[in-house]
């Protein structure tokens, strides 16, 4: 577990399941357009599904005092990726608590866990006209690489992966 302030970092297990549904289900209410999922997709997910997720990778809530979720974040090994980096997925922050350093120690936290399973980077995809994400995730160290895709819910819509070492001198939070 780590602190942002008021909040705290907690990994979620299976049993976590609502509360992370809640959480991805609110995001992508209010940011619709920062994911490449949709709601109406992940409404149809059942529990079995929920808890599978959390089986299958690494998920972190920030709550507040109030034990009110305020972030989310994932960290997973994705398919065709290189062994040695791990993929952050769902990074999303309520809108009520942006700029409280929420989306920053959610980030250290996913890269502290990288670099535990000897990543040497992570990475993310971010799409183009999310020029608050691009900002936070070049102030967390992160660099362009120029690999694109179309979003595949609206080809219309471009993303850009960008990715981080693991062992540059000193995590997001540090």
């Amino acid at each position: 577990m780590r602190h942002a302030g008021p909040v705290l970092i907690r990994r979620a297990d299976e049993d976590d399941w609502q509360t992370v549904r809640g959480v991805r289900l609110r995001a992508l209410r209010e940011s619709p357009d920062a994911f490449g999922s949709s709601l109406a997709r992940e409404e149809r997910f059942a529990e079995s599904h929920w808890r599978m997720r959390l089986r299958t990778s690494a998920t972190w809530v920030a709550v507040d005092d109030g034990d009110e979720p305020r972030g989310l974040v994932s960290l997973v090994q994705e398919p065709g990726s290189p062994e040695d980096d791990r993929h952050i997925v769902s990074l999303w922050v309520a809108p009520e608590a942006r700029r409280r350093g929420i989306g920053w120690s959610l980030l250290d936290v996913v890269v502290r866990a990288g670099a535990a399973e000897d990543a040497k980077t992570v990475s993310l995809w971010v799409v183009d006209d999310n020029a608050s994400a691009v900002d936070l995730y070049v102030r967390a160290g992160f660099t362009r690489t120029g690999e694109r895709q179309v979003l595949p819910r609206d080809p219309d819509r471009t993303e850009e992966r960008y990715v981080r070492h693991t062992d540059l001198g000193g995590l997001v939070g540090s």
